[in-house]
């Protein structure tokens, strides 16, 4: 049977204080609702939709490419929201699991044995619920005498008794797709918040005839939801903990997993060490035996074996086997270190090649350049590319030596083996193995600092 998932991302999330929608807020690099259209996939998904609404603009390029889009007109509560996606789902037959789109931590496992315990005794719905010490704000699992699920009362509709109830409704189910849509145009807003709950698709499909039941999962931790922003920082420690703990299991080593954040696309190799202080975000990739921070964040960028990268920043960069950065190290997209190569302290690159086995020691920035093998920068050199308007592109061949303060005006190419001395403007083309001096010629005028005596201040 086939499986749709229903994503509600339509909410305003007025608690997080925020221009953004909810949804949009990220836990690891990922925005919410991304993290339940994986959750879907991962599940074995057929379709996934989500349904927007509130500051859908900016959740909708979210999910595209994705997720199918049904739009939430006005926010009348989680019945009108799963009504929103019926167009999109008119002649499907099969199950529908329904997600919330800020809840980023629900395991696909969890959503899989959902599916197969509906399948299993052919349920109008499955519910999944956990037991809470503190169920305040949570709808409640409201059972028969036989233990079997009733109805779910929301917090603002609990009596007393009701409201005693540790078992909770976590916002995720399974139903009966046929079933699911019956039972929506029957639900009523006769309610203390004059909303349509989706909730009360399961009393209707009680009074139906069909088996409703309960999914009680002991890992309380992955419904939680985010509507504020501690709740966003406790979801981020929660999916941080989750997955450092696999990539340690996997063969990488972590001086302190508290201080190591890791995003889900993330590739690490066995033998890896991270120090303290390491953010590694997007698509980076880090190849065995090397070691990364500490105080480093490297995001979309690969790292080859064997490298050291210390106290780096690097975004869209490509760092060979062996290759070396910082401490304080800035390497910008397109920065490509070869093998053996390094960029040291206080060091900018962009968009440029640093051969195989050369060096830009320290102070120094390196910016549209194509450097070749076995090259020294000299301190403080840099590339000066930027004319005001265009930028321009330097060469810079095997083995050539740049004295330190040297700045090389683009374009300029400097060729194998040459070697330029320090503190000087090159702007001219420099050939191979010749020496290159631009610098101003030095004066001197003899005894003029006892001719003009100068009082110190006290």
């Amino acid at each position: 049977m086939e499986t749709a998932a229903i994503i509600l991302a339509a909410g305003a999330g007025t608690r997080m204080k925020s221009k953004k929608p909810k949804v949009a807020h990220e836990v690891l690099g990922r925005p919410l609702v991304q993290w339940a259209v994986c959750a879907a996939e991962e599940a074995g998904a057929d379709r996934v939709i989500a349904v927007v609404g509130h500051g859908r603009e900016a959740v909708i390029p979210l999910v595209e490419g994705r997720a199918e889009v049904a739009v939430q007109t006005s926010q009348r509560g989680t019945a009108d929201a799963v009504l929103a996606a019926a167009d999109a789902l008119a002649d499907f037959d099969g199950a529908v699991v329904v997600l919330s789109g800020d809840s980023p931590l629900i395991r696909p496992e969890t959503i899989r044995e959902m599916c197969a315990l509906r399948a299993e005794h052919d349920a109008a719905v499955v519910v999944l619920t956990m037991d809470l010490t503190n169920p305040f704000g949570y709808g409640r699992i409201v059972r028969d005498g036989a233990g079997e699920v009733e109805r779910i009362v929301e917090q603002k509709d609990a009596t007393a008794e009701e409201a005693a109830i540790t078992e909770c409704n976590s916002g995720f189910y399974c139903f009966d797709g046929r079933a699911l849509f019956e039972a929506l145009a029957q639900v009523g807003s006769d309610n203390a918040q004059g909303e349509f709950y989706l909730t009360d698709v399961l009393a209707i499909s009680r009074a139906a005839g069909r088996p409703v039941l309960a999914y009680k999962t002991d890992d309380a931790e992955q419904c939680l939801g985010v509507n504020s922003r501690g709740q966003l920082a406790e979801a981020t420690r929660v999916m941080q903990r989750r997955i450092n703990e696999g990539h340690m299991a996997a063969g990488v080593t972590m001086w302190d997993p508290a201080t190591t954040y890791i995003g889900p696309e993330v590739e690490i190799a066995p033998d890896v060490e991270l120090l303290p202080n390491v953010m590694l975000l997007g698509k980076t990739v880090v190849g065995e035996d090397s070691v990364v921070g500490p105080n480093s964040r490297l995001t979309d960028t690969r790292v080859g074996r064997g490298c050291r990268i210390d106290e780096t920043v690097a975004v869209e960069a490509l760092i060979d086997d062996g290759a070396t950065t910082g401490p304080r190290a800035y390497l910008r997209p397109a920065a490509h270190l070869c093998e053996g190569a390094k960029a040291g302290t206080h060091v900018e690159i962009k968009k440029s090649t640093i051969g195989k086995g050369s060096k830009v020691p320290h102070l120094s920035y390196i910016g549209d350049t194509t450097m070749g093998e076995g090259v020294n920068i000299g301190a403080g050199s840099i590339t000066c590319n930027y004319d005001g308007v265009n930028k321009h592109a330097t060469v810079i061949e095997d083995g050539a030596f740049i004295g330190s303060d040297t700045m090389m005006v683009a374009p300029v190419t400097i060729g194998a083996g040459a070697l330029v001395g320090a503190g000087s403007t090159i702007t001219k083309d420099v050939a191979a193995g010749a020496l290159a001096l631009g610098r101003a010629k030095q004066s001197e005028i003899a005894g003029w600092v006892a001719a003009h005596p100068i009082e110190k201040k006290k």
